[in-house]
């Protein structure tokens, strides 16, 4: 099904009667922020299914600002008491002359992913049917297996929002992932393994043996590892995998690129636009429209339509990511990056799907004239330090290179570099373009993004390891 309009939360008349109940001492600019969300979630541990677990949000955040200063109030429920109770207190702080909102207009086109089958109508016994199946893909890829885990979860978000400059648009977002971990033992090592699959799709996205292959992928690469070899070190060339290897891009580059750190002077993006910072083929997007993916939504959580923003483009920085307030600073109009973990929050500019764009080598090419060097198929976790662009990203599963094949499996790596100078020296990327999910935080605030590439090979970075 393709929900071609989404069902708004309160109409017209009672979102800007809120909106002008809201600029009643004064202010700039007003905003209602609904949202209606349920979900479930059902995980398997030791082949044993855990209770599912059902809930369900509803309520209203008003916000009002004035000059640099903003004013927040929400409330659970979405009657008109419960409306007009937020704007009173969001108002409270103000004492100037009452400001008059202009006329909602409904957002045109907007358009929502389409769900083949809507998972909250999929029997719970099904999904528990699927995590079981998940379970003994996994077991039976090996006889070192000594644990899995599997997640399934699915989330409906609805969501509407009115402001004062007339914008009224709704969106219907529908979520469904799967993770699993797998651990494997053999005389005292243990190894894990992890993927996921997920996306703004329905639960035919796990069905057909996809939930299976996952399993299968997270179980392969316990069992390599059981086999690793200490990491090299030293400077070398790396090859990033694709999918998850893109929370690299996500890390050390977009978050750099969002407008409040650029305004703050706190990020090493800041006064970059139109420089040139990575080889001349080099392109990358903020994309919240990529159909069917994690990040994607029809509108952002102030309203704006979601779009495609090519942050780099031939190598130079050709955009930031912003919402409605920093983009008021600086005179441009809002990417669609405004977001928000809830109706309790305020929006931040955030990421959507982020990634770089496929390139057209294949991973084969960029692996075979690697003499010496290391392949990061995945990552599990980092640090940067957004003033500087210095980074320390620890890998997860990685892979020796040695005359341009992949040969031993590595533990305990990191990569170790600085963002700009990783930028300049990519010399590589693959067209085997796959997006993975995660949840990014940010301000206190989770919110679903997606990361992507595909295989991207870096000149030279510092690998740290512990081989002689």
């Amino acid at each position: 099904m393709t929900r071609e309009d989404p069902e708004h939360l309160v109409d017209a008349e009672l979102a800007g009667r809120t909106v002008a109940r809201a600029l009643a001492n004064g202010g700039d600019f007003a905003e209602l922020f609904c949202e209606d969300r349920s979900g479930l979630s059902l995980a398997i541990d030791e082949s044993r299914i855990e209770r599912a677990q059902r809930g369900a949000d509803r309520g209203a955040g008003v916000r009002v600002v004035s000059g640099e200063t903003t004013y927040f109030a929400h409330v659970d429920g979405l009657a008109e008491a419960d409306l007009e109770r937020a704007a009173d207190a969001a108002a409270a702080g103000l004492s100037g002359d009452r400001h008059r909102p202009q006329a909602m207009a409904a957002t045109e086109g907007v358009g929502t992913q389409e769900i083949d089958t809507d998972p909250a109508a999929v029997a719970a016994e099904r999904k528990a049917e699927l995590l079981r199946a998940c379970d003994e893909r996994a077991r039976a890829t090996g006889g070192e297996v000594a644990q899995v885990q599997a997640g399934y979860s699915e989330a409906r978000r609805r969501i509407t929002v009115a402001n004062s400059d007339g914008r009224f648009a709704s969106d219907d977002r529908t979520r469904v992932r799967l993770g699993v971990q797998v651990v494997a033992a053999r005389d005292g090592t243990v190894e894990t393994g992890f993927e996921t699959l997920g996306g703004h799709r329905g639960f035919e996205l796990v069905e057909g043996g996809a939930g299976e292959a996952i399993a299968e992928r997270a179980a392969r690469a316990a069992l390599a590892l059981l086999d690793a070899g200490p990491a090299p070190a030293g400077a070398m060339p790396v090859v990033v995998g694709n999918g998850f290897g893109g929370v690299l891009f996500h890390e050390m580059t977009g978050h750099g690129l969002e407008a409040d750190h650029i305004q703050k002077g706190a990020s090493v993006y800041a006064g970059r636009l139109g420089e040139d910072i990575a080889p001349p083929f080099l392109r990358a997007y903020d994309d919240g429209r990529l159909p069917g993916e994690w990040g994607t939504e029809g509108v952002d959580d102030e309203g704006t339509p979601t779009r495609a923003t090519a942050v780099i483009h031939e190598g130079r920085v050709t955009a930031y990511l912003y919402d409605l307030l920093r983009a008021r600073k600086d005179g441009v109009e809002s990417t669609g990056n405004g977001r928000r973990q809830s109706f309790r929050h305020l929006p931040i500019p955030r990421m959507t799907n982020t990634f770089i764009a496929p390139g057209e080598a294949t991973p084969e090419e960029l692996i075979e004239s690697v003499k010496r060097g290391f392949y990061a198929v995945s990552f599990a976790g980092g640090q940067v330090d957004p003033t500087t662009g210095d980074f320390v990203f620890g890998v997860s599963e990685g892979y020796l290179l040695e005359g341009g094949e992949v040969t031993r499996p590595c533990r305990g790596a990191t990569l170790i570099g600085n963002c700009l100078g990783a930028l300049r020296k990519i010399d590589g990327v693959a067209g085997d373009f796959e997006v993975k999910t995660g949840f990014c935080g940010k301000g206190g605030q989770s919110v679903p993004t997606g990361v992507g590439q595909g295989h991207v090979r870096i000149a030279e970075m510092t690998v740290g390891g512990t081989a002689v």
